[in-house]
């Protein structure tokens, strides 16, 4: 009884640490989803993908943009809204604080992927060219893994990794793709795992991945390079627009309003521009500026890249230009 007593402890004493290891999965998986990640994790979250930027940026927007507003009612009232250009200003800078990070992180997600799409191919040729030459696989990737493929270096290391820890080459390339949420790199990584699966030969398998990834990298780049005339002439239209506005203000709707003045003041009767108010056109010229370059901006991104959030950048510089224009120039 002893002895059956000291085994049926030593089995619970098993089974509470099972289920305190199970207890400790389920806690790292439910921390690893959704908005309980970012709680646990927020740098990381934040940077993961572009978009989780606005988990920051929107909450701070929207307390400049209530502090300004409440300035701007203590200071002239319901009014104010309509009448003062101040509003403008705070819901510029608004936009700016919410768009700008997104733009900013997108921008650099953009440079990333276009490393790893243009090491892709090199890493593919070199592995393969490696393994034709006598060396094992596995020794293949531990030295490919020592030279350098920009943003796709600390995936190869990891993918070496794996190797060394006796991980079998179809599993570790098929975590690579997963790491890798591109989708040249998906296409790429089901390329070689389903041929390597199939029982063909990893050389040729290799080369075809890196011969298809290149092919892909010379379209895209010769897409964005086609597309790019029509990003200047967005670029150029809103420039001979803001252009026309000045030549607009400071000619014709500067001497109106000065024709204005004077025909007010004489009193004379028949044609009279005694309520002609230069500062709501102005307004109104500036809220066309700002619309068409922020919108523009978006339509340049994606005829120039094929993404919206890819046309945030030129939507900002076009937004900022319009507003500093009509503020400090008209």
């Amino acid at each position: 009884m002893g002895l059956f007593g000291k085994k049926e402890k030593k089995e619970s004493s098993a089974d509470l640490k099972g289920n305190e290891i199970y207890a400790k999965i389920d806690t790292y998986h439910h921390y690893s989803e959704g908005a309980l990640r970012f709680i646990k994790h927020p740098l990381r979250t934040l940077f993961e993908k572009p978009v989780n930027i606005l988990y920051v940026s929107i909450p701070v927007g929207l307390v400049v943009f209530f502090i300004g507003l409440f300035m701007a009612l203590q200071e002239g009232g319901p009014q104010a809204l309509l009448t003062n250009s101040f509003i403008d200003d705070v819901a510029v800078f608004t936009t700016v604080i919410i768009i700008g990070p997104l733009a900013i992180t997108d921008l650099l997600e953009g440079r990333r992927i276009r490393s790893i799409e243009v090491a892709l191919p090199n890493f593919f040729r070199d592995l393969a060219g490696m393994h034709e030459s006598g060396m094992t696989l596995p020794g293949a990737i531990h030295l490919v893994s020592q030279a350098e493929y920009g943003a796709l270096t600390p995936h190869i290391r990891q993918l070496d990794q794996r190797i060394s820890w006796n991980f079998a080459f179809l599993e570790a390339i098929r975590q690579l793709g997963k790491e890798i949420p591109i989708p040249l790199v998906e296409r790429s990584v089901d390329l070689v795992a389903r041929a390597s699966d199939a029982g063909g030969d990893i050389v040729e398998v290799l080369r075809a991945a890196g011969k298809d990834s290149a092919e892909y990298v010379i379209m895209k780049t010769d897409r964005r390079n086609n597309m790019f005339i029509y990003v200047i002439i967005i670029l150029a239209s809103f420039a001979v627009f803001l252009f026309v506005v000045m030549i607009l203000v400071s000619s014709f709707l500067k001497t109106m309003a000065d024709l204005g003045a004077e025909t007010g003041a004489s009193g004379q009767a028949g044609f009279n521009l005694g309520g002609f108010d230069l500062a709501l056109y102005i307004r109104v010229f500036s809220h066309a500026g700002m619309f068409q370059g922020f919108f523009s901006g978006l339509v340049a991104g994606v005829m120039g890249e094929g993404r919206v959030t890819a046309g945030l950048k030129y939507s900002i510089l076009m937004l900022i230009i319009a507003w500093a224009t009509f503020r400090f120039m008209v």
